[in-house]
């Protein structure tokens, strides 16, 4: 059902250009003549401005930006109708030279009133919140990586031979402590592995935090089918569905890939048709985890070890696992879409996937289950293993909870008579 603000016509056309201590507004009606000629409002006093004078009739454009969508959750209740621009596509379009706020603010409404404007999808809140903690993650590994880049500098300018294995391992430690390095550079060595301490503490708060979410609504109904795929952990597996937001968005696997940045780019002309490297447009964290997921699939998994060494004869290495990582990406639209299990897993294996999901969980994630109970729970909610109590991996015998037992625990699973 529309709001009142919904249903009335629009009347007025206005674009919002959004800076980091201020936003410039203008609006134009159909035969584009200002009726609110263009000006800034500082940031500080745009909720103010926002009620008094945005009002029902309005169409609003917003150019998508690190603080978009504060101004769209302000603006869109007053309004008749809110639009965000993919900045990236707006240019395309424009190809202006000339480049101010007033020329930005009026291209915007141009696009508005001829209803062209490049949409953004604009993700629920809870889609949100989960891609402002994986930013976060991510701003945390950059970090550690800094650190850890220094540490490795220090090592090559001093021509020293480091013990093997991680450079801040607990058994490398001591050998820290027995260079004979310079106050100042000593100085600094300490500060970074505080900082890459103290930093991986953080992480690891954030990927329990991501565990025990995987275990939530809404994300625990399509992480599930995920985690069978190989390669797919928790981390991967929450940064893929925080990008994706809403699997049914993408109409087809094409689709997805080319919002991952992993569809191929073209070159048409004449007669001549050629294939290029991938466009490396669209999420780059969703591009990133699924080549991560595709290097951890070659490595477990024999199939997909098979279908790389196959590429590889043919492409660079490099090219090959991209090849991989969009495959990956097509098997996971079908997954989701169609909710199935993945094609290329037997049942015990599945089962293997879900027990090691189990053990990356604490108690609060596992929300009052045991380990054995959440492993037969994951194979429930995939409609398989119903009779698996037991499986062999490497070797090691690993027990899974009956049927009957988690039924009585999750009795919504158990089959409509």
């Amino acid at each position: 059902m529309k709001s009142d603000a919904e249903s009335i016509p629009i009347q007025r056309f206005i674009a919002i250009d959004l800076h980091k201590k201020y936003v410039m507004i203008g609006g134009q009606n159909k035969r584009k003549d200002w009726v609110l000629r263009p000006r800034k409002v500082r940031m500080s006093r745009f909720r103010d401005w926002a009620a008094k004078n945005l009002r029902p009739g309005d169409a609003v454009v917003i150019e998508a930006t690190s603080n978009t969508w504060d101004i769209y959750d302000l603006v869109a209740p007053l309004v008749t109708k809110t639009v965000v621009a993919h900045p990236g596509k707006v240019r395309q379009i424009a190809e202006a030279r000339v480049k101010t706020d007033k020329e930005d603010i009026k291209r915007l409404i141009t696009l508005l009133i001829a209803d062209v404007v490049p949409e953004v999808w604009v993700p629920p809140m809870h889609v949100r919140e989960l891609r402002s903690l994986v930013s976060f993650r991510w701003r945390l590994s950059k970090q550690i990586t800094m650190s850890k880049n220094r540490l490795h500098s220090v090592i090559q300018s001093a021509n020293l031979n480091p013990p093997q294995g991680k450079i801040l391992a607990d058994k490398n430690l001591s050998w820290w402590q027995q260079q004979k390095f310079s106050e100042l550079t000593d100085f600094q060595v300490q500060l970074d592995q505080q900082i890459v301490e103290q930093l991986e503490a953080h992480k690891a708060n954030i990927d329990q935090k991501l565990a025990i979410m995987s275990n939530s609504k809404p994300w625990a109904d399509d992480i599930v089918f995920l985690m069978q795929i190989p390669g797919f952990g928790i981390i991967f597996s929450m940064i893929v569905l925080s990008a994706i937001g809403d699997i049914s968005r993408f109409e087809r696997p094409k689709k997805l890939a080319g919002y991952a940045g992993l569809g191929a780019g073209v070159h048409d002309s004449g007669e001549k048709h050629q294939e290029k490297s991938i466009t490396k447009e669209g999420r780059k964290e969703l591009r990133w985890a699924m080549v991560e997921v595709a290097w951890g699939a070659v490595r477990s998994d024999p199939y997909w070890k098979t279908e790389y060494n196959r590429l590889s004869k043919s492409k660079h290495p490099n090219k090959a696992i991209v090849a991989i990582a969009r495959r990956l990406l097509v098997a996971v639209w079908h997954i989701l879409s169609k909710r199935e299990p993945y094609q290329h897993f037997d049942e015990e294996i599945i089962a293997y996937k879900m027990i090691t999901w189990s053990q990356r969980m604490n108690e609060e994630a596992l929300k009052g289950m045991t380990r054995q109970q959440f492993a037969k729970y994951g194979l429930l909610r995939l409609g398989i293993g119903e009779d698996i109590t037991r499986i062999h991996h490497n070797g090691k015998p690993r027990r899974i909870a009956p049927t009957e037992e988690v039924l009585s625990l999750k009795p919504e699973l158990r089959p409509p008579k």
